[in-house]
């Protein structure tokens, strides 16, 4: 009976996870009563119906601006980038403070809370007459109606930002919440407790490095600061990282450090202080690296959130000049069309999943069938084909306009609105390429401690790309018009040259794809634990020669 106890404790002790994770009350919890689908059902029915939310919005607000704020083309057009702008900035603040003081779960609540206030206040301001400026009286220019007051402006403005401060609190927990749901050693609800900021342990790192720039990094580097396993876990709740090259550039057979991977080592070299400031563990140093050395990534995937910004501004603009007619008494909004791109993304992802992957595994013997740098350069051309595509749409536009001289700003064009549905269509099938991978890629990449702050590099580039959206219109739309100049963007549409700046944004998005190369070229990878899995369950005969991973390891991709 003892020996059967004993046994039961000992299976009892095996079935807590052993990653760190807890229940809300900081208790170990159990993989048979919590996490895993059960859990993250709940996280996907909120992630579905908060963006629903969101693309509502996104969707709409350009049409919004210039009709019931009479605001014009470009004007209406950096409002909406601006805000998705703010909005995909807001994480990189929510996952500081999830990793640093409140936790993925109490940060993912809260922020939710504001995410609800800002929709119920800009559901005041867009039903309230008070709210909102009188209609455009009949026969008065679109130029010369009324604009908003600064107190209409301010509610309304104020509704959208505070949605934007509650999206960075729920975007970039919501993936690590449902990766959080499955045990790494033993693939169920529960949250992880913060461990600290991951941007001061970064900022420490450098810190320790320039105060002891001087010092000369021992070529043993077993001597450098680094707790012991054991210890390492007990006092982080994570295991720790070996010291590697993770900055090193790959050319051919010759592999040679970088100066910046010399210069942080020397954080972790002991001079006798101990102050977090002076002194580092690898660990610690090594998460650096991995973050450090995801920029020129982030970098390089932020035009395409530039190409991505003109499905909710001028694509949506260009639907309003033309025939909407489905049947006698339909008209089709132009904000619709966006559904396009979601629809055409849900299948080409099916579609590489089960069918492409599959075949080109056969040849690449790579269980993602494509590295995640490859799959990011086959959506960086997609992107090049969006624009040249828009461009040739545009250019049929403008000369049915002229045939038919359609000049006026509310005349339509005699051409289908479907005629935009190819540009909106591989607009999808490059977010199955580019923003999939870019996701997958940062969280991949990431160490365990940043994960956090891994998907907030995602959101960056979604961020950063809005804004350059931004600067780019207004400061063509500003050049295009001097020396007595049309102009390319004006508020009249159908004599605007949109075709111009759309082939503009093509040979920006090339010369992107030429950077891209280039960096990916040049990039190492982490050792990707999952990964190695799969190539163990693919190949079992290589996995009695395998007896563990590490983390740190890197490994070159040689495909990408």
């Amino acid at each position: 009976m003892a020996v059967v106890e004993e046994k039961g404790l000992a299976s009892g002790r095996e079935d807590y996870t052993q990653d760190g994770t807890v229940d809300l009350k900081c208790r170990p919890v159990l993989r048979s009563n919590t996490g895993r689908w059960r859990a993250c059902s709940f996280i996907v029915g909120y992630e579905m119906i908060e963006r629903m939310a969101y693309y509502g919005i996104s969707s709409n607000l350009v049409l919004y601006l210039t009709k019931k704020l009479h605001e014009g083309t470009v004007k209406s057009s950096n409002h909406v980038t601006n805000w998705v702008g703010t909005v995909w900035m807001m994480p990189a603040a929510g996952a500081y403070i999830a990793d640093a003081y409140l936790g993925r779960y109490w940060t993912f609540v809260i922020a939710s809370a504001i995410y609800l206030l800002g929709m119920c206040l800009l559901t005041l301001a867009v039903s309230l007459q008070a709210l909102r400026p009188p209609p455009c009286a009949p026969g008065v220019a679109d130029k010369d109606c009324q604009r908003a007051s600064s107190l209409q402006a301010g509610i309304f403005f104020s509704a959208l930002y505070i949605i934007a401060a509650g999206t960075g609190g729920t975007k970039p927990n919501i993936s690590t919440m449902g990766a959080d749901q499955f045990d790494e050693f033993e693939p169920k609800e529960r949250h992880r407790l913060p461990s600290g900021s991951p941007l001061t342990s970064i900022v420490q790192v450098f810190v320790a490095a320039m105060r002891k720039c001087k010092v000369h990094v021992p070529d043993d580097l077993n001597e450098l600061h680094e707790l012991s396993k054991e210890e390492y876990y007990a006092s982080k709740g994570r295991s720790r990282i070996y010291h590697s090259s993770s900055l090193r550039l790959t050319l051919g057979n010759l592999i040679t450090l970088t100066n910046v991977c010399s210069f942080l080592d020397k954080a972790a070299v002991k001079t006798g202080q101990t102050s977090l400031w002076i002194l580092c563990t690898v660990t610690q140093v090594e998460e650096t690296k991995q973050m450090m050395k995801m920029i020129p990534i982030l970098i390089t995937t932020c035009i395409p959130s530039t190409i991505i910004a003109q499905t909710s501004t001028l694509f949506i603009r260009q639907g309003t000049t033309l025939d909407r007619r489905m049947g006698p008494h339909f008209e089709i909004p132009p904000a619709c069309l966006i559904a396009f791109v979601n629809i055409f993304m849900l299948i080409s992802v099916v579609i590489y999943d089960r069918l492409f992957v599959p075949a080109i595994r056969l040849y690449t013997k790579n269980p993602r069938g494509v590295s995640l740098l490859q799959r990011l350069g086959i959506g960086l051309v997609l992107h090049v084909i969006i624009m040249l595509t828009a461009c040739l749409v545009e250019r049929k536009r403008l000369s049915v306009a002229r045939e038919n001289h359609l000049l006026g700003q509310h005349d339509t064009i005699p051409l289908t609105i479907f005629i935009l549905l190819p540009q909106f269509a591989f607009t999808g099938i490059a977010d199955t390429f580019v923003d999939v991978a870019k996701l997958e890629f940062f969280y991949d990449q990431a160490p365990e401690a940043m994960k956090s702050l891994g998907t907030s590099y995602f959101t960056t580039t979604l961020s950063i790309g809005n804004f350059l959206n931004t600067f780019l219109l207004s400061a063509v739309a500003d050049l295009s018009r001097r020396h007595g100049r049309k102009g390319w963007i004006l508020d009249n549409l159908n004599v605007s040259r949109l075709d111009y700046y759309y082939a503009f944004l093509a040979m920006l998005s090339a010369f992107n794809f030429l950077c891209f190369m280039v960096v990916a070229k040049f990039f190492v990878y982490n050792d990707d634990v999952t990964q190695t899995k799969m190539d163990l369950d693919m190949n079992p005969a290589s996995s009695e020669d395998n007896t563990g991973i590490s983390q740190s390891t890197p490994q070159p991709d040689a495909k990408s």
